[in-house]
This record gives structure tokens, sequence and C-alpha cells, in this order.
């Protein structure tokens, strides 16, 4: 049994594909399944059941997956925390960012980091929460930029700032001559919002209060924005097509012409953005220079948590 027998077996666990497997794990198709099969003779169980269109894990086959993704981490753990030691800061920062904060955030960020830590290159990846977690759990990053409330028995969290939302009109609404709008006012209105997925869709949904009403009102619009980003919207907002609310660091540079944007009034609770990591992270020299380069961005319209 050898750790390249355990990579090999995570992978097709993965990819559901010889194939695709070994091309991820840079070996030959014939290596990595002959690697599996004698791993499998070895242990006296098959981890897979193979045919012509998909492979199948076996219950025991999951069991053993999972603990293989444990060994691999610790694995890892232990080679970054040796470099640790040994005073080598080179190894890479996997960073990953959801939607709704990186586009914003990230650009910032990078070379302020490389600033800060001049050896260590950043690699960077957006996406839903849960898959970032995922990734995160299973070393495949290192800290997610993510939106609170958020918790799991293995992650440490640090709220990093928090923003208020604001509601985005067209420029010739009636509401955008106010210097404020209240959510009792656009209640009524066609509110364009996230697909389903996207922790920023539940945050405006929960804010509202009445769920099935912003449902019902969303309902048939609402199939064409899924997987949408936070500029898409705002550019439909700009054609008319309704309204939408938004995080204030979303909305540091749009078009006044076309678009206004106005505080809400009485405020709601403002959106806490998090780093997040796992409590077993050896490299506690890099947590500190991350958390140090959001604080120092001083984001427009963001108050900053961490002292």
């Amino acid at each position: 049994m050898t750790l390249n027998e355990l990579k090999y077996i995570v992978a097709v666990a993965k990819e559901k594909h010889f194939r695709k497997a070994s091309e991820a794990c840079f070996v030959s198709q014939p290596t990595l399944s002959i690697a599996i099969k004698k791993f499998e003779e070895e242990i006296g169980v098959d981890l897979f059941e193979r045919n012509k269109k998909e492979i199948l894990i076996t219950p025991i086959g999951k069991q053993i997956v999972q603990l293989a993704e444990d060994i691999l981490q610790k694995t890892y753990l232990i080679k970054q925390l040796a470099k640790e030691d040994l005073g080598d800061h080179s190894g890479e920062v996997k960073l990953g960012a959801i939607y709704t904060i990186a586009p914003y955030l990230l650009p910032k960020l990078i070379p302020l980091f490389h600033q800060m830590a001049d050896k260590t290159p950043l690699v960077l990846q957006e996406n839903y929460t849960h898959i970032l977690i995922e990734k995160l759990l299973n070393g495949k990053l290192d800290f997610v930029i993510l939106s609170l409330p958020f918790e799991h028995t293995n992650i440490d969290t640090i709220t990093l700032y928090t923003e208020p939302f604001v509601v985005a009109l067209p420029k010739k609404h009636p509401l955008a001559e106010q210097t404020s709008v209240s959510m009792k006012q656009i209640e009524n209105e066609t509110l364009l919002m996230l697909g389903e997925g996207h922790c920023f869709r539940d945050q405006v949904i929960d804010a509202f209060g009445y769920k099935e009403q912003i449902q019902f009102q969303t309902h048939k619009l609402q199939k064409t924005l899924d997987g949408s980003s936070l500029e898409t919207i705002r550019y439909m907002v700009a054609s008319g097509a309704g309204v939408t609310i938004l995080p204030c660091s979303s909305v540091q540079s749009y078009d006044e012409e076309m678009l206004a944007i106005r505080p809400i009034y009485p405020a709601i609770p403002p959106r806490q953005v998090a780093l997040a990591w796992r409590k077993t992270f050896p490299r506690k020299h890099l947590l500190k220079t991350m958390i140090d380069a959001v604080t120092k961005l001083k984001i427009p319209c963001t108050i900053t948590m961490v002292q």
C-alpha cells in the first residue's frame, strides 16, 4: 500500500473515469489501473464496479476513499509543517472566494499579498461556498473568503469586514429620486437575484422576511438568471428589467447615467465577510499575512473588524 495508490484511488473516485483519473495524476492509464488492482488484491475487496459506461464506487470503497483522502491530507500537512520549521516560505498558497466577493476583493488583494509575501505564489479560485469548503477540507485550498454565517467543527473563521446592502434601481425609476429606499417600497418590484446555490441570494431573501412573496415575484424571471453574476444583474437593472439588492463593495464603480444606487433605510443587518481555514493548517505566518493583507485594503464602504 503506497501513497501513490491512495492518490490514484481518490482520483478515480472523483473523476468516475480511469483515463481522466490517470491524466489528473500524470500517469498512464495502465499504470493507474494496475496500481489500483494491486491495492484491491492486497486488501481483498473491490473499491469500484467497472463497466463500459461508468465507474461506481462500492459501499466499502466509499469508506476507504474517505480514509485515503484523510491520509493524503495529513501527509500534505506533514510536508508543510517541515517546510515551516525549516523557514521555507516558498510554497504556494491556494485561496478560494465566493462569486459575490472574488471580483471586488481579489484584484486589490493579489498585489498587496505579493508585496507582503513575495516568495509565496498565490493560486486563486472562485466558486460556491459548499464547493470551496469541500476543497478546503481536503487540502485543495488553504483559505476561503466567504460570507457568514458559517460553522464547521474542523474550520476556524475570523470576520474580516462588514458591508451594508444597497438597492440598485434603473436611473429613471421613481424611487431613484429618493435619498434612501425602504424594503417595503420595493416589495412589489421585480427583484432580480442570483440563482440557487448562491449564499447571497439566501441573505437577500432573509432580509425581506417573507420568502414566499419574493419567490412569487421573481419566479418567472429567476429562471433566466440561474448562475448569473452580480455584474449581469446590474446590467439588467440598468436596462429596466427590475431592481436588485447588492453588497456595497460591488458598486464602487458603476455607470451613474444608467443606475441609481441608494442605501436601505432602515438599514438591514450588514454582510459579514470572513476568512476560513482548517484548524490544522500549519503555516501560521501565512495565515497572519493573509489577514493583515485584507485588513490593509480598507475597502470603501466597509468596516474592518480585525484590529
